[in-house]
């Protein structure tokens, strides 16, 4: 039996006694291995191709979420309601982020500006901190329209005492004064920069509401103790052709939708002593439409600047109705921008301080402008003739 089990035929029918016959797989270990490893990478590819997850292969958790519930009136955790809502209604024909030409009150050229996205009650100094903790703003004098919050009367005191910059009122009284009104700052930062810096608390500075943030380089003029004013664009006599920006004043408009346009402008910054005219020669020489703006501006507790540029304007007569301060340019001094006439002009500005003991000049911000006012702000002292914000210089009109 053991001999005939260990016995194995052969195909030519050959025995083979005492031997074992090895049998040799078709692939070897490390090849099963690799094919393998081969399906299961085809498997993930098979998922990654036919599965429309976006996120497959990420980790995921799941969350439940629910409405809050009311707080409590009382409960001290509650989250306060903000002092600044958003505005209601945006502005006729105003989006969030809007590119419009606009005459640069710097140069009198025409150039694109991007008005500020959003609601301009919700602009912030510094990215966090809320525009009623502005250096100096106060609370009390903020009132919110459907654009923000714009300016106000109360408990006695208005804007135009609060915000006006110091000086010694009594010494003003008693020599020739010179005010000097900087404007169309605000589009331009560059500029704008350099009119803060380089000149004198003293001066005061004139801003549209245009630009990018209008707001946060009106509070920068601030903290350096400059007065500020917000000029107000007005419609002139070649409108539409000369445009001065969104939201113009227009003698074509009723007095509530003029209004209306007032107060997104008024909305734009806060802390200004009062409003001028930005161009606008038709539009202040219009009864009609100049008297319930200038009526507005008394309500609010403001002052208004005329920049002279018409001598049909009716500012003066208006707001002598309305006991609203009030200020005329003589001059401006830089309608030929260069320091030959530029000198000149303040020369003629000296003899008009020392005759009728005030005068007053408005500038651009061009480099020429700003170097040659700052050089000649240097030799006042020495003539007898002081200067002064332009609050002091109309109350010492208005006192005379």
């Amino acid at each position: 039996m053991a001999e005939a089990a260990d016995e194995l035929s052969t195909p030519l029918g050959q025995n083979t006694v005492g031997k074992t016959r090895r049998v040799r797989l078709p692939f070897t270990a490390m090849q099963a291995l690799a094919v393998l490893l081969g399906l299961v990478l085809v498997g993930f590819a098979g998922v990654a191709l036919f599965n429309d997850n976006p996120l497959g292969g990420e980790p995921i958790a799941r969350i439940t979420l629910r409405n809050p519930q009311p707080a409590a009136a009382d409960d001290k955790h509650a989250p306060a309601e903000p002092v600044v809502k958003s505005a209601a209604k945006a502005p006729a024909g105003a989006s969030d982020s809007k590119t419009v030409t606009i005459i640069d009150g710097s140069s009198g050229k025409r150039q694109d500006v991007v008005i500020g996205a959003g609601d301009p009650a919700e602009k912030t100094t510094d990215g966090d901190t809320p525009p009623l903790a502005m250096t100096g703003i106060d609370p009390r004098l903020l009132e919110k329209s459907r654009y923000g919050m714009i300016p106000a009367v109360a408990d006695g005191l208005k804007p135009f005492t609060v915000y006006a910059a110091e000086a010694d009122r009594a010494k003003a009284a008693r020599m020739p004064v010179v005010a000097i009104v900087v404007a169309g700052l605000g589009v331009g930062a560059a500029k704008t920069t350099d009119a803060i810096m380089k000149l004198p608390p003293a001066v005061t500075l004139a801003f549209t509401p245009y630009g990018a943030d209008p707001g946060k380089l009106a509070e920068r003029a601030r903290t350096q103790r400059h007065e500020i004013l917000l000029q107000i664009p007005m419609e002139p006599f070649d409108y539409p052709d000369n445009d001065p920006g969104p939201q113009t004043l227009l003698t074509t408009l009723s007095s509530e939708q003029n209004l209306d346009r007032l107060y997104w402008h008024l909305s734009r910054l806060q802390g200004y002593a009062g409003i001028a005219n930005f161009m606008g020669a038709r539009f202040v020489a219009t009864d009609p439409v100049m008297q319930p703006i200038v009526r507005e501006a008394a309500k609010r507790g403001l002052s208004f600047f005329d920049d002279g540029s018409t001598p049909r304007s009716l500012a003066q007569a208006l707001s002598a109705g309305q006991s609203l301060p009030f200020a005329k340019a003589d001059f401006a001094i830089d309608v030929v921008p260069t320091s030959a006439e530029i000198d000149r002009a303040l020369v003629r500005l000296e003899t008009i301080a020392k005759e009728r003991g005030t005068a007053v000049g408005v500038a651009s911000a061009l480099p020429v402008s700003i170097e040659r006012l700052g050089a000649w702000l240097k030799t006042l002292d020495s003539k007898g003739i002081m200067l002064v914000p332009l609050t002091t210089a109309m109350l010492k009109s208005k006192s005379g």
